[in-house]
């Protein structure tokens, strides 16, 4: 077995990070990828970093530590822009997962099929990282670039994420769509934030996952939703041309075309939904 190391504070944390760690949070990606085998890695594990957990708001929004798992996040007060992302966290895996899995680990494992990432897009989430000689901001549309690859650079360390307020009131929703009701990857889901205001939308933001290596916005929808009535038939608006951005596989768990026509369903009965 190779260095374990549980730092308490950040600064000893990002002093480790000045050679190669395996950052470990909640671990429930890593254990079971190592089943069977021994675990020869180095090991960084940040759980006990208290200042990287919990919700706090400001007045430009919300920051959701690095390390808050998702059943903090599903029984934090939060207001209804967060029930789309309440609603993902509710579908991670089972409470066992929700009460050791984190918010950083979901996006930093870049899986296509992370139930968060598609909530967290729709939010406009900022991911925040932290080394020892300074700390970045990035939109986590572009913090996740690929399957299991993200902009995360050697010494650094995902702290936060940051969550805007946004300009109107303001619902979100999500939906997923897998071959069981519980504890199954997403064969698609989709997430939305709708603002709104005076009856109609003012903006709206749209994310589908499991749809394409990176779980993608869709701004041709968003565009022909802004303006529209908010009510039942917003749903009515969706076509298939607006879900050009993404790319389907086929894999066991539903074909390519599959894919597509569950993407479209869901995303017509997901804004149904959210304005009913």
């Amino acid at each position: 077995m190779g260095d374990y190391l549980r730092p308490r504070g950040l600064e000893e944390a990002l002093q480790a990070l000045t050679r190669p760690f395996m950052v470990l949070a909640g671990g429930t990606d890593f254990y079971p990828a190592r089943v069977g085998r021994s675990v020869t890695e180095d090991i960084l594990d940040i759980a006990g970093i208290a200042a990287l957990r919990g919700i706090s708001e400001t007045d430009a929004g919300w920051r959701l530590g690095a390390t808050t798992t998702w059943s903090e996040l599903i029984e934090a007060p939060l207001p209804p822009l967060f029930d789309g992302l309440k609603r993902a966290a509710r579908e991670v895996g089972g409470r066992q997962i929700q009460n050791a899995g984190t918010i950083a680990g979901n996006i930093c494992n870049a899986s296509p099929a992370a139930d968060g990432v598609p909530a967290l897009l729709a939010l406009e989430s900022e991911v925040e990282l932290a080394r020892r000689d300074g700390v970045r901001r990035i939109p986590l549309s572009a913090f996740i670039t690929g399957v299991r690859k993200t902009e995360l650079q050697p010494g650094e360390l995902v702290v936060a994420l940051h969550v805007p307020r946004p300009g109107h009131d303001a619902r979100s929703a999500f939906l997923k769509l897998g071959a069981r009701r519980y504890l199954v990857i997403s064969i698609a889901m989709a997430s939305t934030v709708v603002e709104v205001e005076h009856g109609r939308v003012a903006a709206a933001r749209v994310a589908v996952g499991a749809c394409s290596p990176v779980a993608q916005r869709l701004p041709a929808l968003e565009q022909a939703l802004t303006g529209a009535p908010f009510d039942a038939r917003l749903g009515e608006r969706v076509a298939a041309s607006h879900l050009a951005p993404l790319s389907p596989i086929d894999d066991v768990r539903g074909s390519a075309g599959y894919r597509s026509d569950a993407a479209l369903v869901l995303l017509r009965r997901l804004l149904s939904t959210v304005a009913a």
